[in-house]
């Protein structure tokens, strides 16, 4: 099974406040997502390749109503808070939290845990109270393993997101290998599939991560979790797609961006484009 992830992030920002959003004015951006993908995704065998999109929650309703029946495109949320809401106990004093069950009852099939930009908002938190190093990394992942939790145990599935940073690549084995076995302790992983991002080769003007080097990080991760499903998050695009798809220990990747010059943003005709590129037909 191969799986496309799309995470949306805040692309639904217009231009003229700082975003990339020219799809679609913010009220109708949701479903023009889904009006813009499903026909496309249509063509291929559901039992072949999964689906899903991470939207901000503001677009889950008007996306879920923009779906056909039968369509390949699940929704899903950019994360869920570390407990939830429970008959007999907490019945939603969740401010500012999205609890799995509200994600589950705007129509979420998947949720996104442990982006990089998750952990550094967490990491962040936790400088500020004096914690860093280790003492700070395991924490992040002790507070992940918990909204995993909370995710499958309403019938999620979950994108959980691993990866090391600049300053940790001679540690890379440690690292990894922690936010692995604390973030999964205790989790149905036929529920998870992990995603690969190499922080310390994200944005502009870095260098990729290249072919071996992600061939060893997904074989790693492998042997670590006894053969999971593990997807490149990096940000596949139309340029390294086919170099991704030669890998046979990835088993898809994770699309954000489609244009990164001139106009950029995620236009859907382009993200089914990276698609076909990946799977070759």
């Amino acid at each position: 099974m191969k799986h496309i992830f799309l995470n949306l992030k805040r692309f639904d920002v217009p231009v003229e406040m700082g975003g990339v959003n020219r799809l679609a004015p913010v009220a109708d951006w949701g479903k023009a997502i889904v009006e813009g993908t499903q026909d496309g995704l249509a063509a291929y065998d559901k039992n072949e390749v999964e689906f899903a999109a991470y939207l901000p929650e503001a677009h889950l309703l008007s996306a879920a109503a923009a779906r056909k029946p039968g369509c390949a495109l699940q929704l899903g949320c950019q994360g869920v808070f570390r407990a939830d809401t429970a008959v007999g106990g907490n019945f939603g004093a969740f401010t500012t939290n999205r609890p799995a069950s509200a994600a589950v009852a705007l129509g979420c099939e998947s949720v996104l845990i442990g982006h990089c930009e998750e952990r550094n908002d967490k990491m962040g938190i936790l400088a500020e109270a004096g914690v860093t190093g280790l003492e700070a990394s395991r924490t992040v992942n002790r507070l992940l393993n918990q909204e995993i939790r909370c995710a499958v145990a309403r019938g999620m599935t979950v994108l959980y997101c691993i990866g090391e940073k600049s300053e940790e690549q001679d540690n890379w084995e440690q690292v990894l290998g922690e936010q692995l076995s604390i973030g999964l302790e205790g989790v149905d992983k036929s529920k998870v599939v992990i995603a690969y991002e190499p922080v310390w080769s994200i944005g502009p003007g870095k260098t990729p991560a290249d072919k071996p080097y992600i061939t060893k990080i997904a074989r790693f991760v492998k042997e670590q979790t006894g053969g999971m499903d593990v997807v490149y998050g990096g940000g596949l695009k139309s340029d390294n797609a086919a170099m991704l798809a030669s890998i046979p220990e990835i088993d898809g990747g994770l699309i954000a961006l489609t244009r990164f010059t001139d106009e950029i943003g995620f236009y859907p005709e382009e993200y089914l484009e990276i698609i076909r590129l990946y799977l070759g037909k």
